[in-house]
């Protein structure tokens, strides 16, 4: 059976079509500028990739132009060849906390979490209500991001703030990427063969969003982010975590308003408001080409990890395993370097040269006399999502 799966956002819709249950990929791709009269529809399948331009003018066409588009491919007959549809919804709330198919409450309620991710939760609605255009029939899932973090403790998810706001608004810590973490815990126990049930790791999503989660025996105990994904290590253009009287000062005494500081702290901050870019590979080549503030960008950045990830091996009680993942995780070998380097207390040590190799994406990198191993795994959330959307729909 075929499952599809979607990440749909303001203005793009990425895909993977999988063979379920062998968990096989048949093909992948993305509308993007939807809306815009350039969109771009491009699928990889077989080795080969397809792009073609045009208007798509929301993203029920664009679900439309590649049901089109798949059967010219030879990729897929029609969306009626389906067995399911997952989709990714970011903010599940306390109401979620696994997968769950869709109906018309499930839709009711995502909408209803609205505030608490007004970028993120409308633009997953915009992709589960355009495939139920093109597919009605069709049985649709949903994969939380948050659903993995609901297993932490109230220790770890309540705010000091007055009961009032978590009771009647739910202000928390919800934590974010979980998908992305759930996945990358599971595949590193299976690298090391050992079972997930007797593992202390941390996983760090290193991406243009960043993360850290401590994982106790397959469940979620800590993570960084907190009631939106601002919250904790330095990213590519959010803040990460400030004195939250920084915001009244500015408003007070810069008369900046909320909307203003709220747009700064989520999309002029980070690595780009410290050194002029979100991209680490260009902090990194402005570091080497003697940037001071290209080199404090990447100085406050492993700074804060260094503390998050010292601060979750406590919690922990051990480190079994420092698992890397995301693009500057997967990429960046001088990231790597030195948060190990920095977590030596821990005896953690790195294997420079098995760090600097060119090998599997898959791969160990800690050296032999290591007290806790060092991984790089791809996230995969997509092949997540879709075995999710089997399990529910087939499995029972």
């Amino acid at each position: 059976m075929k499952i599809l799966v979607l990440n749909s956002g303001s203005s793009s819709l990425k895909f993977k079509l999988y063979h379920m249950p062998q968990k096989e990929l048949l093909a992948e791709g993305a509308a993007e500028r939807i809306g815009e009269e350039n969109s771009l529809l491009w699928i990889r399948y077989k080795g080969k990739e397809h792009r073609e331009e045009g208007r798509l003018a929301d993203h029920a066409v664009a679900l439309r132009t590649l049901e089109a588009l798949l059967p010219r491919l030879g990729i897929l007959g029609s969306y009626r060849e389906l067995s399911a549809a997952g989709h990714r919804v970011v903010h599940g709330g306390e109401e979620f906390s696994q997968p769950v198919r869709i109906d018309g409450k499930v839709l009711d309620t995502i909408r209803k979490l609205i505030p608490l991710a007004p970028l993120h939760n409308p633009a997953n609605l915009l992709g589960i209500e355009a495939m139920m255009e093109a597919a009605p029939k069709l049985p649709q899932v949903a994969v939380f991001d948050t659903a993995f973090h609901q297993s932490m403790g109230p220790e770890a998810y309540r705010y000091a703030l007055p009961r009032e706001w978590y009771e009647t608004y739910g202000v928390r810590r919800y934590g974010f990427h979980g998908t992305s973490h759930e996945y990358v815990s599971r595949r590193t126990a299976q690298l090391m063969g050992r079972s997930i049930g007797e593992l202390q790791m941390i996983t760090l999503h290193l991406g243009n969003g960043a993360s850290a989660c401590a994982i106790s025996q397959g469940r979620s105990i800590e993570t960084s982010m907190g009631l939106t994904p601002l919250e904790g290590l330095v990213m590519g253009t959010r803040s990460g975590d400030i004195d939250p009287a920084i915001i009244f000062y500015m408003n007070r005494h810069v008369e900046l308003d909320l909307s203003d500081i709220d747009t700064k702290l989520n999309k002029a901050s980070g690595l780009k408001g410290l050194g002029g870019s979100n991209d680490m590979r260009r902090i990194e080549e402005g570091m080497n080409e003697g940037e001071e503030d290209a080199k404090l960008a990447f100085d406050v950045f492993i700074h804060r990890l260094v503390k998050y990830v010292g601060a979750y091996a406590t919690l922990l009680g051990r480190l079994d395993a420092l698992v890397f993942t995301g693009g500057i995780g997967e990429h960046s070998q001088m990231v790597r370097q030195r948060v190990c380097e920095q977590l030596g207390i821990l005896g953690i040590e790195i294997d420079e040269n098995l760090n600097s190799a060119v090998g599997p994406s898959e791969r160990a990198i800690h050296a032999s006399s290591s007290r806790s191993e060092i991984w790089i795994v791809p996230t995969d959330e997509e092949r997540v999502i879709a075995e999710a959307s089997y399990r529910i729909l087939f499995e029972g």
